[in-house]
């Protein structure tokens, strides 16, 4: 347990995770496919991190990879908004990103995802790159992705986000 955020932070093994985990990228995802940078991405092929509270339920997960020197935050989510789970799972693939000898952690988020926007910011992440056009492009792959998000802001554009690791 994470004395500053109280979730229990742990990567996910498979059996009883694994059905847990896919109900929640149904949830948040509409599946367990995600489409991004041009590429469709099965999250059961990739390690997994999980956050429990008290009561042992499924609070949050983080799917990664880790590529060269760089970790990539593959999907981020949280059952509730506003419970500390998304900053105990970053806090987390941090130190993992720190563990495997990767300098950067990087995501992608999608224009209109001001929230994300604001969470990812005040975490020290920096904007380092706009793909025009790339939801679009990722919605020939899985229409499922709205054309309107947020705010009623059209969502078009990935916007990529990276944290420089520092070595301790």
């Amino acid at each position: 347990m994470d004395p500053s955020t109280g979730w229990q932070i742990r990567q996910s093994f498979g059996g009883d995770d694994r059905e847990a985990l896919d109900t929640f990228h149904e949830q948040n995802w509409g599946g367990p496919i995600v489409v991004v940078h041009d590429e469709a991405i099965d999250l059961r092929t990739l390690p997994a991190l999980i956050a429990t509270g008290p009561d042992g339920k499924l609070a949050g997960a983080l799917s990664w990879r880790v590529d060269g020197d760089a970790l990539e935050v593959v999907s981020i989510a949280a059952a509730a908004t506003g419970t500390g789970v998304g900053t105990a799972l970053l806090n987390a693939v941090v130190a993992e990103a720190r563990s495997a000898g990767s300098s950067r952690v990087w995501l992608v988020t999608t224009n209109d995802n001001l929230r994300a926007l604001h969470f990812y910011q005040r975490r020290g992440m920096r904007i380092v790159g706009v793909d025009p056009g790339a939801a679009d492009r990722a919605r020939l792959m899985k229409p499922r992705i709205p054309t309107v998000g947020e705010n009623g802001i059209p969502v078009h554009d990935e916007l990529r986000l990276e944290l420089t690791v520092e070595s301790q």
